[in-house]
């Protein structure tokens, strides 16, 4: 059965750190992890010059590059193509116990929001049910009270204490 956690916050907030300190909880437990990540800039996983690089940039829509060790699809999106929906992106993960997902804050999946004073971005739980955890070393000032459980971003034990106990609430439906 697998399940997935996204991760929301402003920049800045922790969610990187919090989702490396998951993943290592996680699979210290014996636990298969993915990980999907959302970036709001271009970036490039290939490396200028190489082989697989020089046959993309001559057009190529799509290039797998294999390797002994592991393998990665990069597949270009069309001018003015819209991103892919997070659904669609999660059909293609392999079954595994966790997806953590970063970013894509307004997607539908049911997440924990990172949420911190100094970062200055409103938060999105008062106004998002999909948000069914807090991380703040905030806590007393949170922009509104709320009845969502809260945890410390020291305190990764306790989080993934409630994880365990709540994981029904992250089952995932492949459609």
């Amino acid at each position: 059965m697998m399940h997935v956690l996204g991760i929301c916050g402003g920049s800045g907030s922790g969610k990187t750190r919090l989702a490396q300190q998951l993943i290592a909880a996680l699979t210290a437990q014996g636990q298969t992890v993915s990980v999907i990540k959302h970036a709001h800039h271009d970036v490039d996983v290939d490396t200028p010059g190489k082989d697989s690089w020089v046959l993309r940039k001559a057009g190529a829509s799509e290039t797998v590059l294999i390797t002994a060790q592991r393998w990665m699809l990069i597949r270009e999106l069309e001018h003015e193509q819209p991103e892919p929906d997070i659904h669609e992106v999660l059909a293609h993960i392999q079954p595994c116990d966790w997806v953590i997902v970063e970013g894509f804050k307004h997607a539908d999946l049911n997440k924990i929001e990172v949420w911190r004073h100094s970062v200055g971005k409103p938060a999105l739980y008062p106004n998002d049910a999909h948000v069914k955890a807090l991380i703040t070393d905030d806590v007393d000032r949170l922009p509104v009270a709320s009845r969502l459980p809260v945890f410390s971003p020291d305190d990764i034990g306790a989080l993934v204490g409630w994880l365990d106990a709540h994981a029904d609430l992250f089952v995932y439906e492949r459609s």
